[in-house]
């Protein structure tokens, strides 16, 4: 990503997996560690913005629906299901963010080293530019997150804390919507 050029007209957000059945397996997901707390924020912040927001689900008959604190951070946003590991080998999920015509994509969810890695990777490769909210994804294992974090960024994704990704989106200190957005970081 050749700029950090975030902006609520030409930006989208994803959240990949953050399901019921990956809880026990993905601890830091749950509503009360990282992970789960910085796609909240994210979701909270793009509903103040206005971002649209899609929500994934992989295969949910088996894994469940969405973690409740997440869809009721962002209740209106698009949910769709998939099957594929990546969100861009899905069609139904591919045509879903080709609609929406945003160049700029932020990833966030699960599991890292496979669905935000491959995610990320068929992103890139369509011409998008991809923004990884580096404390919104987690694996089962540490090591699994950190190769893919490092191997996202050597693909051309920008690794940065949700905070930022919601600060860049607001772009302006000192107004009410200001004030929200930073009520949801603190």
């Amino acid at each position: 990503m050749a700029r950090y050029d975030l902006n609520v007209g030409d930006t989208a957000l994803v959240l990949i997996d953050m399901q019921e059945r990956f809880l026990q397996a993905v601890p830091g997901i749950a509503e009360d560690q990282p992970c789960g707390r910085a796609c909240r924020q994210l979701l909270l912040a793009a509903k103040l913005l206005g971002v649209p927001t899609t929500i994934t689900e992989q295969y949910p008959k088996g894994l469940g629906p969405t973690l409740g604190h997440l869809l009721a951070a962002n209740p209106d946003a698009t949910r769709l299901e998939k099957m594929h590991f990546s969100c861009g080998d899905e069609p139904r999920l591919r045509a879903h963010l080709d609609a929406l015509h945003r160049t700029n994509v932020v990833l966030c969810g699960i599991e890292a080293h496979v669905c935000v890695l491959h995610t990320a990777a068929d992103l890139i490769a369509q011409g998008r530019n991809v923004v990884i909210a580096a404390d919104g994804v987690a694996s089962r294992q540490d090591a699994h997150r950190d190769a893919a974090l490092a191997a996202m960024r050597d693909l051309g994704a920008l690794l940065v804390p949700a905070e930022s990704i919601a600060m860049r989106l607001t772009r302006v200190a000192g107004t009410p919507l200001f004030k929200q957005i930073s009520a949801l970081i603190k």
